[in-house]
């Protein structure tokens, strides 16, 4: 059944993402290979979706998956269940592994060997972050279909969206280094991100 996939699936997501919602990206990235559920650039899209929204990516975008896939069973809209399963699926780790951490915590907090193994979780998180953020910049920057084909080294420049790059630094910009700018809420970057995208139709490139 769709709804056991989907609630495995994202239960062993939330039980190895390591990092937050951002280090779901490369078992969301997997997913997709792996069950034909959403192709990569949906992935960026979703993610898009799901930064613009309120709540952490992860669930938001495990969410978005579950209602996307569910289908229709027993005569119930299975978007509906699907997205309860795949967001219960990928919370039900943390839950549990939290609740046996904070047991821990009272009782070994000190130890030098958990201080030494949450020591050695933090490249790993750092590393999963890293690598989803390298593949959604290449699934945003490059131009569709350019990743899967031969790459000629003379037509190089003409595989990049000139466009995306341009806004991203604009972005980049007005977000880390203009006084004024920075001090705006985040949700501005991303409506103003949206209105970009519309008016010069990204989606046509």
């Amino acid at each position: 059944m769709i709804f056991l996939k989907l609630f495995y699936k994202f239960f062993s997501t939330g039980l190895f993402s390591v990092g937050g919602g951002l280090a779901t990206l490369p078992f969301l990235q997997r997913m997709a290979d792996e069950t034909g559920w959403f192709t990569r650039a949906q992935l960026a899209d979703m993610l898009a979706v799901s930064e613009s929204t309120p709540g952490p990516i992860g669930v938001n975008m495990a969410t978005y998956v579950g209602f996307t896939t569910g289908g229709t069973q027993w005569g119930i809209p299975g978007s509906i269940l699907g997205a309860l399963t795949a967001t219960l699926g990928l919370v039900a780790p943390s839950i549990i592994v939290i609740l046996i951490i904070a047991g821990m915590l009272n009782k070994f907090g000190e130890s030098r060997l958990v201080k030494s193994a949450f020591y050695g979780l933090r490249p790993a998180s750092v590393a999963l972050i890293a690598s989803a953020g390298l593949s959604v910049a290449l699934e945003v920057f490059v131009k569709p279909g350019i990743l899967e084909a031969k790459w000629d080294i003379g037509k190089l420049l003409g595989y990049f969206d000139y466009r995306a790059i341009i806004l991203a630094v604009i972005l980049l910009v007005l977000t880390r280094y203009v006084k004024f700018t920075k001090k705006l809420h985040p949700i501005c970057f991303i409506a103003l991100s949206a209105v970009v995208g519309v008016v010069f139709r990204f989606a046509g490139a």
